[in-house]
């Protein structure tokens, strides 16, 4: 795969995929489709495939830094989950009483080993429902902050000392200062993005501290300044990209997860690829993904 050239790896018409995590040690890229309960993993090396069905939406994964499995959210709540030698989940937080219209979205961790965990309104997006809840090393969830239509990302910079994140309806990604002991500063507006742009969904931070941010309908991913000046676009063949995440052994990969939701039949029948996973071979490494605990 040479620079700049975007492949899919899995055509796998994923209704809603996203949350990618790369797993070093295995040289796998997991990943989720969101609403078919579906968590997908991508052995880079065999090209081998997995999948595992879950017993509700499963909106993202993220590694323990115990290597005893997973932290995972699902529709309603928050589990540790195992999948080998067989699935096992266990939750310890449920945010949401179940048969609730409110969901768990999108989540990341911090330097210090902390899950930010955004969530939504299931089906009413212009709902200012969500929050922003942070998941302490010691198993506490607390609200950080609400008023969200859709939460996505969140990424951190280098330093740790700002948490980008973001809010998809309103097409803006906001910028908080991050403070040692987890405290949200105000958040300023990062970057508002224009109705041609796509809007903004998951993102992921490079080792220069720029931000790769997955633009839904705009069919593209695209690398900002740490000041939100675009550097460069990524054209990918589908439109609604949904999240990135770098891997492979230099991390120069980019992985993208896209969506086939939200599109007419004749928009699938443009982009066939929709839904797919891809990558794409980029010039500055990525960083490993911080891990729970």
């Amino acid at each position: 795969m040479s620079k700049h050239e975007v492949q899919c790896l899995w055509d796998l018409g994923a209704q809603l995929g996203e949350g990618p995590l790369w797993v070093a040690e295995e040289q796998r890229l997991y990943f989720v489709d969101l609403k078919s309960k579906t968590l997908h993993a991508f052995d880079t090396e065999t090209g081998q495939r997995h999948a595992w069905e879950m017993p509700d939406y499963v909106c993202w994964l993220i590694a323990r830094a115990d290597g005893d499995g997973f932290m995972a959210g699902l529709r309603h709540g928050i589990a540790r989950v195992w999948l080998e030698p067989e699935l096992r989940i266990e939750y310890i937080a449920h945010p949401f009483a179940p048969g609730s219209d409110l969901r768990l979205n999108d989540a990341k961790v911090d330097s210090a080993g902390r899950i930010w965990a955004g969530s939504m309104h299931n089906t009413d997006y212009a709902q200012a429902v969500g929050a922003l809840f942070l998941l302490d090393k010691d198993l506490s969830l607390t609200v950080a902050d609400a008023g969200y239509h859709i939460c996505n990302g969140p990424t951190f910079s280098r330093d740790g000392t700002t948490m980008f994140h973001t809010d998809s309806f309103e097409g803006r990604i906001y910028a908080y200062p991050l403070a040692a002991d987890a405290t949200l500063g105000e958040p300023r507006v990062w970057r508002q993005f224009a109705e041609g742009e796509g809007s903004p969904d998951g993102m992921t931070v490079d080792s220069e501290g720029c931000v790769w941010v997955a633009q839904w309908g705009g069919g593209r991913v695209c690398r900002y300044s740490p000041d939100g000046d675009l550097l460069e676009t990524i054209r990918v063949p589908v439109r609604n990209p949904a999240s990135c995440t770098f891997g492979s052994p230099d991390f120069k990969t980019l992985f993208i997860t896209t969506a086939s939701e939200d599109n007419t039949p004749e928009q699938l029948k443009e982009f066939p690829l929709t839904g797919g996973l891809f990558a794409v071979r980029v010039d500055v490494a990525g960083i490993p993904a911080a891990r729970f605990g």
